[in-house]
């Protein structure tokens, strides 16, 4: 059994670790709150601009348009969201599985695999991969990226589809179902598809000017950019929820620890007090 000056080192230190955490667990939660709140507020807006693609798609021939053009798939981009910072509970772990699945996916279809990886989270994991051309690393992104954080990568994948580079580009990312609730999905960015599942009535008798093709034209690649930038929101909404639910893991734990300690180290105070007593009456036995 340990001394009681260990276990009461033991006990300062995992006290000191569970303020820390506590702490940690308080800020993201509260950006987490944040970063919900950017979430669900565009998502109504990428909904919309689904559903006014797929009335524009009834309307106008949408395969004469480059970014809309169906190839067979030889080479897949991916753009692979995920983050700087660590000590999120499973959110790299699970990123990471789902990804290998789309990597492993393309090779078995003899795809070559190119990467745009953001945040070193992620540049780090592809470092150890062969076989996959990374394009391009961004760390030190932006919790809540502008339109000018994703025109760079925007250009590159949308020049690499129409100069056929790219056959097909995907994004890959955390989406974010609630606080406790997180699933890694992989959706198509190009060819541009935008397929509308609900009744669109108000749009039936709408009137299109200057004319359904170039209102297309327009707005094509400002969709694609909605896609993208949805996908930046619901990542980052995603990351803070698991790493609140990390940090709050992690301070129960300490707590737990903390307790158990505390009766081991009570228990050997006692052990060492009754031996103490026990040497006491032995002494004064002895005199008598």
């Amino acid at each position: 059994m340990a001394s009681t000056q260990q276990l009461k080192r033991r006990i300062g230190s995992v006290k000191n670790t569970k303020q820390i955490t506590k702490a940690m667990e308080m800020v993201a939660a509260s950006k987490m709150r944040r970063a919900q709140d950017h979430a669900l507020q565009s998502r109504e807006f990428r909904r919309l601009a689904r559903r006014i693609l797929a009335r524009l798609s009834e309307v106008t021939d949408v395969s004469k348009h480059p970014l809309y053009v169906q190839r067979s798939v030889k080479t897949r981009w991916h753009v692979f969201i995920t983050s700087d910072r660590g000590l999120a509970g499973a959110f790299y772990s699970n990123l990471f599985r789902s990804f290998m699945r789309e990597l492993q996916d393309d090779s078995e279809h003899s795809v070559s695999s190119k990467v745009i990886v953001i945040g070193r989270k992620g540049a780090h994991f592809m470092s150890k991969l062969d076989g996959v051309e990374t394009v391009a690393v961004y760390d030190g992104f932006p919790e809540h990226p502008t339109a000018a954080d994703i025109q760079p990568i925007l250009r590159s994948i949308i020049d690499s589809f129409k100069l056929e580079k790219a056959d097909r580009v995907d994004v890959t990312y955390t989406d974010f179902r609630s606080s406790i609730s997180q699933v890694v999905v992989t959706e198509q960015l190009l060819p541009a598809v935008f397929k509308d599942s609900e009744p669109a009535e108000e749009f039936d008798r709408a009137m299109v000017e200057p004319s359904p093709e170039e209102v297309l034209e327009q707005i094509s690649e400002r969709l694609v950019e909605v896609q993208l930038s949805q996908a930046f929101r619901e990542s980052q909404a995603s990351e803070h929820s698991a790493r609140m639910m990390a940090m709050k893991s992690a301070t129960d734990n300490a707590g737990d620890l903390i307790d158990d300690l505390t009766l081991e180290f009570n228990t050997a105070r006692q052990a060492s007090i009754t031996q103490e007593l026990a040497e006491i009456t032995g002494g004064a036995e002895a005199i008598n």
